[in-house]
């Protein structure tokens, strides 16, 4: 078994990639210790969130005992866009600076796209890069195939006035999450998405057409769980069943009732798969398979 990383000293940073992108970094330690070391965790937001997503379930970890080192996607939140633009081998690429940064061997969570990203990453790890574990919230392997109106939706000047406007915005934005989030945080999920460029929330819905990686992750022999909402509206729910079943060693949770933006409609749900796959490392022992 891979040893977990040591966590970098906290704080705020700037990682600056290959392609010249400057990406903005926050390390976190943890709030309690316990007798056992818990593994650094790096979170990868979805597309048009940033880092802010993370919110309550970082709270969530630190109070756990874990470090956190969290990010914004290339072209959100801080993050800036270098030469290459926004792409899936981009994002994997920059996720796989991240968790260098982190010590080379963190628990890695990807919500959504930066699930993708982080699917992409565990498929080709490359050097440097060892995690110890997998946690994919709302994501998918495969069958994110956007067309062409859809992403140009993303990036329409109408609808990028719409998010800028509360009301109008959060209405836009409710088919994302199920019925029982709190109207605060319903609207940190708009400031969040209206805060992403046009463009970029373009790109991203762009770069997943062809993504298929269930072959490549068939190697991927790490502990991992997936938490899928069931009215997820965004990334289909039986995508999620099958991304627990291509996984050689993962827990399937499902999530009745809940939609896409687990992070902040579930973070105890969350934190608890974290917790739960941190303990698989630790003891080195197999998951529970798929129900």
């Amino acid at each position: 078994m891979t040893a977990a990383a040591t966590a970098p000293v906290a704080g705020e940073t700037w990682l600056r990639t290959e392609d010249g992108t400057r990406l903005a970094v926050s390390v976190l330690a943890p709030l309690a210790r316990g007798s056992a070391r818990r593994p650094v965790v790096v979170l990868a937001h979805g597309w048009g969130g940033s880092r802010r997503i993370w919110g309550p379930v970082t709270d969530r970890l630190l109070r756990r005992g874990f470090p956190v080192v969290s990010y914004d996607l290339r072209g959100h939140g801080s993050s800036t866009v270098g030469a290459a633009g926004v792409t899936a081998a981009a994002m994997a690429a920059d996720l796989a600076a991240v968790v260098r940064h982190a010590g080379g061997a963190p628990l890695v969570v990807g919500h959504s796209g930066g699930g993708f990203a982080a699917l992409a990453m565990a498929a080709v790890p490359g050097p440097g890069v060892r995690p110890v574990g997998l946690v994919l919230v709302a994501s998918a392997a495969y069958d994110q195939d956007t067309t062409e109106k859809e992403a140009r939706m993303m990036g329409a000047p109408l609808f990028s006035w719409a998010l800028r406007r509360p009301g109008l915005g959060r209405t836009l934005l409710n088919q994302m999450t199920g019925t029982s989030l709190a109207p605060r945080l319903r609207e940190v999920n708009r400031q969040v998405f209206a805060g992403t460029a046009p463009e970029v929330r373009a790109a991203c819905f762009r770069s997943s057409r062809g993504m298929d990686l269930r072959a490549a992750l068939a190697g991927a022999r790490l502990p991992a769980a997936v938490l899928t909402g069931g009215a997820d509206r965004v990334v289909r729910p039986e995508l999620g069943r099958d991304l627990a079943a291509t996984l050689p060693d993962a827990e399937f949770t499902p999530l009745d009732g809940a939609g896409h933006v687990l992070p902040l409609e579930h973070p105890d749900a969350v934190a608890e798969s974290v917790t739960r796959t941190a303990a698989r490392v630790t003891a080195g022992t197999p998951g529970a398979g798929t129900p």
